[in-house]
């Protein structure tokens, strides 16, 4: 018995250790491998100077060049670019999206100081909002929504027999955590701007993948689904997500991978819809769809628990001792 206690303690430490190691990974490796940027001003100079910061640092932009300042920030507002720097009559500015990555703009900003021998001013083209001015908040705020879509999806498999009353749970838990979510963001904490509609569908949708994901797991799986599921969203999809910083600032291509799992998917989603106007909505959005449709489809075909097929229910019948 002691040595069964002491394995178990043992292995609960290296499996901390081991998850410590893999959310602090991101961060430590965080650098950036082909953002994208934009150059503006008349092309010889533009030119120039891309090729300049190319030159400065290898493989960390995809820089593109555009006619002025009115391109650049188009660009940025669509989110074909996280920043700009604008070649003007006065020397260059650096025009940043906060909103869409607040490490991306102190990128730029330090880059600002070097860019002449005085430090070229800085716009924030899309800012984040007053009350959550670093991002901070909004970061914060997505870790409860992956955990209670786990802790649902958990207590319907263990405590809701049926199929059709599991479906019920995912999709009610999907439109509260959207409307209520969105509420508290928008209007308690201050944390998202924009439409409130919009945001909530954008919450909604990342809590209803995430549910319906694991539940049609745990429903076709058991609980060892509901390991699978977790694994999938929270150990693995969280520290990809690129939510504190920007997929192109994780390892290549880990940033990508994190963008095609619940999580990343629905932090881009997000940020679209409560600072872009919707720009750049359209692909997370078909991502967590799919991961929802893939999640009610295993729901849908998984046995109910309990059942049996109709010619096992007879064999065990005929086999039953008489009287």
């Amino acid at each position: 018995m002691l040595r069964k206690a002491l394995g178990i303690a043992a292995l609960v430490v290296v499996t901390q250790a081991l998850l410590v190691a893999f959310f602090a990974w991101p961060a430590a490796t965080a650098a950036p491998h082909d953002v994208p940027v934009v150059v503006a001003g008349p092309a010889p100079a533009a030119g120039a100077l891309a090729d300049r910061i190319r030159a400065a640092r290898p493989g960390a932009f995809e820089i593109s060049t555009v006619a002025d300042g009115t391109a650049a920030d188009a660009r940025i507002r669509n989110r074909e670019a996280y920043a700009a720097v604008v070649l003007g009559p006065t020397g260059p500015s650096v025009h940043v999206a906060t909103a869409a990555s607040p490490a991306v703009a102190q990128l730029f900003t330090q880059l600002a100081a070097t860019l002449g021998p005085v430090p070229a001013p800085v716009v924030d083209v899309v800012p984040a909002t007053a009350d959550d001015p670093r991002g901070a908040g909004f970061v914060s705020g997505f870790l409860p929504l992956l955990i209670t879509g786990i802790a649902v999806s958990a207590l319907l498999i263990l405590l809701v027999p049926s199929r059709g009353g599991r479906l019920l749970g995912v999709v009610g838990y999907a439109a509260g955590a959207g409307l209520l979510s969105a509420a508290v963001g928008q209007y308690w904490s201050g944390t998202l701007s924009g439409s409130y509609p919009a945001n909530a569908a954008a919450l909604g949708l990342l809590s209803l993948a995430v549910a319906a994901t694991i539940t049609g797991l745990g429903s076709l799986l058991g609980t060892r689904g509901i390991g699978v599921g977790a694994l999938l969203v929270f150990v693995v999809g969280n520290p990809l997500s690129g939510l504190a910083s920007a997929p192109e600032l994780l390892p290549t291509p880990w940033g990508a991978i994190g963008q095609v799992l619940p999580p990343g998917a629905g932090a881009s989603l997000l940020r679209s819809t409560s600072f872009f106007d919707g720009a750049g909505s359209v692909a997370p959005a078909l991502v967590l769809a799919g991961w929802a449709v893939v999640g009610v489809a295993l729901l849908v075909v998984a046995r109910s628990p309990g059942s049996a097929p109709e010619g096992a229910r007879r064999e065990l019948v005929e086999a039953a001792p008489a009287g």
